[in-house]
């Protein structure tokens, strides 16, 4: 117990902390929580960096309480939003709730022990509670200039903030209030930007139960540009495989930055200080290797997803990115090559179109509908320098005849410059 607060703070994972709060981890198994709000039907990997806390929290003894939000998920939170957030339909709430509740199964034991993990819906307190009965209960006890005072509040007032969204803190400020009462829940945590959530709650107790409680926050993980992290060209990643597919999941955490991957280490694996030392001295070494990203790509690819899920990304990238060559390609079964492509545009060509070509110009162009190439001089200007590959094998005539050997007999990886792929299917 006594080792979860230097453990933050060596992984860098401390933001805020009320005074106080580390002796009272010391002192006993404390129950502490994290709200999430079901706004959609997954968690991303914003979300991980506070899963991370409750996995140290209850791997140092301590016991993880989550809540999610269904209740606050009707209001929307506006802590450093820009816009006032979509409200959703309880019917697609009461989804998100299912979805996320299982997605949480994989990273906390929620075994029936000590400080084994639990699962709360706020909508269970909140929904039989009148309009009234909450302004008694929580809007007599905190001011409008105490409100209004906080940082997330005053970032909105310029722009437009509805009372829905300003009242929000109360809800949060009273989720605390009902966990300290009726579950004995002494901490909360959460990210930097839930710092004005968190202080209402722990002042509501203050006020109303005359108690003491405790709240800590984690940096928000940006990239070294200071822009928000955890998105890609496409969007937020997931951590369900329907909506961020293991490969695509792999790649991100494979693409960070070296200045990056340093800090991403310490809060989104478990890695001990050892081994990251180790693994930060071979980085520095020969930065080229990315020994940093892979060991971040490899654990959290097997965490979130699976260990098979791990593999087939790892051998995807490799067959596609590595020194991978044609004769390794060809021993892959169908189904192998299938699902380490899965993730690749595919492209179908009928039979008798590919009998009909003449030069592997035609067919990185005009033959694929202009989805590698929009033209013939466009594709003869990459294939002359040197920026097309068809089975890992640079082609460097754009006149050369089609006469590649297939992939099981009917696919062609065809790699266009040095990311984009695609797998060509020829059928009949």
């Amino acid at each position: 117990m006594q080792n979860f607060i230097p453990n933050l703070r060596w992984r860098g994972m401390i933001h805020d902390l009320i005074p106080g709060t580390e002796e009272q981890l010391q002192k006993e198994c404390t129950a502490g929580y994290i709200g999430f709000d079901p706004t959609a039907p997954s968690l991303h990997i914003g979300n991980l960096a506070t899963i991370m806390l409750l996995k140290h929290f209850q791997l140092a003894g301590h016991k993880p309480v989550v809540v999610l939000g269904g209740a606050t998920a009707m209001v929307g939170d506006p802590s450093f939003k820009a816009d006032e957030r979509k409200i959703l339909t309880e019917t697609e709430i009461q989804h998100n709730l299912h979805c996320i509740g299982k997605q949480l199964q994989r990273f906390l034991d929620f075994s029936d022990q000590e400080n084994g993990a639990v699962l709360l819906n706020n909508l269970d307190w909140f929904g039989g509670m009148g309009f009234l009965q909450f302004l008694r209960e929580a809007g007599k006890h905190i001011s409008v200039r105490y409100m209004v005072a906080k940082e997330s509040v005053k970032r909105r007032l310029e722009t437009g903030l509805s009372f829905t969204e300003f009242s929000y803190q109360l809800l949060q400020g009273y989720d605390f209030y009902h966990l300290y009462t009726q579950h004995n829940v002494k901490l909360q945590m959460g990210g930097a930007d839930q710092w004005g959530n968190l202080t209402t709650g722990t002042e509501l107790i203050r006020r109303k139960a005359s108690g003491a409680a405790f709240a800590l926050t984690t940096p928000l993980i940006t990239k070294a540009d200071g822009s928000k992290f955890g998105k890609s060209e496409t969007g937020n990643i997931w951590l369900d495989p329907t909506m961020t597919s293991p490969y695509a999941f792999y790649q991100f955490w494979l693409n960070c930055a070296d200045e990056e991957a340093e800090k991403l280490i310490k809060v989104f694996t478990l890695l001990d200080q050892p081994t990251i030392a180790e693994l930060s001295q071979q980085h520095h070494a020969a930065p080229q290797a990315r020994v940093l990203q892979m060991a971040i790509a490899k654990e959290l690819t097997i965490r979130v997803h699976s260990e098979q899920a791990y593999h087939q990304a790892a051998q995807a990238t490799e067959l596609l990115f590595g020194n991978a060559t044609e004769e390794e390609m060809m021993v892959l079964s169908e189904k192998e090559l299938l699902t380490i492509f899965e993730n690749v545009p595919q492209i179908t060509l009928s039979q008798a179109t590919w009998q009909q070509l003449t030069d592997v110009t035609a067919l990185v162009s005009s033959a694929t509908q202009g989805i590698i190439f929009k033209s013939k001089g466009e594709a003869r200007r990459a294939i002359q320098g040197g920026g097309v590959c068809i089975n890992k094998v640079k082609v460097t005539d754009p006149y050369q005849a089609v006469n590649f050997k297939r992939l099981q007999e009917k696919y062609l990886l065809i790699q266009q410059g040095k990311k984009q792929h695609y797998l060509l299917a020829i059928r009949d």
